[in-house]
């Protein structure tokens, strides 16, 4: 980190453990073990887990503070969500972690904002979730971050015509790839039409018509849809005879989309990071493969290991472990230390600036590096 938070970092230490007069840190996961978010927080916590237990072994959070977990199914549910989120607090939660998408972690938010309780998603990338309150914090690049940095590599490919598939159904699939146009179209693109789509569609055959019968014809296709909408839409457009570039968001790094074969050949995609050989990345990869057996086959494992790192940065700038004081001391983070990238918080609106990955998928089910580069401040969308 910077300077100041290491000169307040060397303060606190000279205070001992005498900083930190609590038995524990108490924090709250909401982890979905089923529905449509099961195939990102089940990674997500898996890797949090994993750099949680590693701090655990050294003596707690900055090596003196012990954590104690409250993890709760949250079933893809919102509403259900809410609850898990009470039941927490009611615990004793003094930090949440939130779902992988903007919707539930803003309804959690609602709810921890009387204590200003800090409240973290997994890998929710709408900015919109940070608006509820300043104890509200991403921690995975933006979708406004994300669009700025594959709109510039659309245009650097020489992509002139954009269509956008979008879902009003959530933050994240109707903003990412507007995102995406407005940048495209901020570097001298046009965004030449837009189809959207409701969430678990299983049909796509009108919107691939609509895209052959348009009347400018796009030369590249931009969507944030998940699963099982993508391969859905991928299936039916490349079915259809359309070879058009297809391009989307972070929610594309998954084994499942990689594992569609050749329909997805092409498939250019973001991501918060790359595990490139003797990167701390690749080291995380090889210690949670000998550890656990498994290997990590998407960027949400490490994201996970980046937010214990993340928790343990605020709470040491803070010097205690009191939610107001940990909220505040994580907005002034400025270039702190994490596994897929370093992390600034400070002089944003709480959804870090980290460096975006740009990667193309392959047809035996690999993903290939394209580019790393943060969003250009210049270009980059308001929410």
């Amino acid at each position: 980190m910077k300077l100041k938070s290491l000169l307040l970092g060397s303060a606190i230490a000279a205070l001992g453990t005498a900083a930190f007069a609590e038995d524990e840190y108490i924090i709250g996961v909401m982890s979905a073990q089923s529905g449509y978010l099961a195939p990102y927080d089940g990674p997500a916590y898996a890797g949090f887990k994993f750099c949680m237990d590693e701090k655990m072994a050294n003596g707690g959070l900055n090596g003196s503070i012990p954590v104690r977990l409250i993890v709760k199914d949250t079933r893809s549910d919102i509403a259900y969500g809410v609850q898990v989120v009470q039941e927490m607090l009611d615990d004793g939660a003094q930090f949440i972690v939130s779902s992988a998408d903007a919707d539930p972690t803003i309804a959690a938010a609602q709810i921890t904002a009387a204590d200003m309780v800090p409240t973290m998603t997994f890998a929710g990338t709408a900015p919109v979730l940070t608006q509820v309150g300043p104890h509200v914090f991403g921690s995975y690049p933006g979708d406004n971050q994300q669009g700025a940095v594959l709109a510039g590599y659309a245009r650097d490919q020489g992509f002139e015509k954009a269509w956008l598939l979008t879902s009003p159904d959530s933050a994240y699939t109707l903003g990412g790839p507007r995102y995406f146009g407005e940048v495209f179209e901020t570097l001298g693109g046009e965004v030449v039409g837009e189809s959207t789509f409701s969430l678990n569609q299983p049909d796509f055959s009108a919107i691939v018509t609509n895209i052959q019968n348009a009347e400018t014809a796009p030369d590249v296709i931009v969507t944030w849809a998940w699963e099982p909408d993508f391969p859905a839409f991928i299936r039916a457009l490349r079915g259809a005879g359309v070879e058009t570039q297809v391009m989307g968001g972070d929610v594309l790094d998954t084994p499942t989309v990689r594992g569609l074969g050749d329909v997805v050949d092409g498939v250019v995609h973001t991501s918060g990071g790359y595990p490139e050989e003797g990167s701390a990345y690749a080291a995380f990869i090889d210690r949670f493969t000998e550890a656990t057996g498994t290997t990590p086959d998407n960027n949400y494992y490490v994201n996970g290991c980046d937010i214990a790192d993340m928790i343990e940065q605020a709470v040491a700038a803070a010097g205690t472990t009191d939610p107001a004081a940990v909220s505040a001391a994580m907005a002034e983070i400025e270039d702190g230390e994490a596994t897929m990238s370093n992390f600034t918080f400070k002089g944003t609106d709480r959804m870090p600036l980290r460096e975006v990955v740009v990667a193309r998928i392959t047809g035996d089910g690999e993903k290939e590096f394209v580019l790393r580069q943060m969003a250009d401040p210049e270009t980059l969308p308001k929410p």
